[in-house]
């Protein structure tokens, strides 16, 4: 049975292994401010805005796949956009958004994708693909 000091330099041991990992090519994500999306659109970026709710199920459900799949390098220059449901609903009637959990994709300034309540990590994947 390991004693306390062999607990304690694992721990230590696999802290310093996770600090200095290689670092994800997760996408950039920020709050969705207006003028920035507009110059991102324009910018003809690829873009991912979430719509999201803290009470909504689906969207804690979502989260863990965005993550996953906006950690691969083919995502990396994905930009992301959260909208909170319950805050922003001038921004919810700007992108014709009725409901958390709707994630809307862009790419060259026109939006090329849309779905509501998914939680499928394929076809969010689909999703994805179709801004890069």
């Amino acid at each position: 049975m390991p004693n306390r000091r062999q607990v304690i330099l694992t721990a230590v041991v696999f802290a310093a292994g996770t600090m200095f990992a290689p670092a994800s090519y997760a996408a950039s994500k920020s709050g969705f401010v207006q003028s920035d999306f507009d110059a991102a659109k324009a910018a003809g970026k690829s873009i991912l805005i979430e719509v999201t709710a803290p009470w909504c199920p689906t969207c804690k459900a979502q989260k863990p796949i965005l993550s996953e799949l906006t950690s691969d390098k083919k995502f990396k220059d994905l930009v992301i956009y959260e909208v909170d449901f319950d805050s922003q609903k001038d921004v919810l009637r700007r992108l014709n958004v009725r409901m958390q959990s709707t994630l809307i994709t862009f790419k060259n300034g026109k939006e090329t994708g849309r779905s509501t309540g998914d939680t499928n990590k394929a076809s969010i994947s689909r999703l994805l693909d179709k801004a890069i």
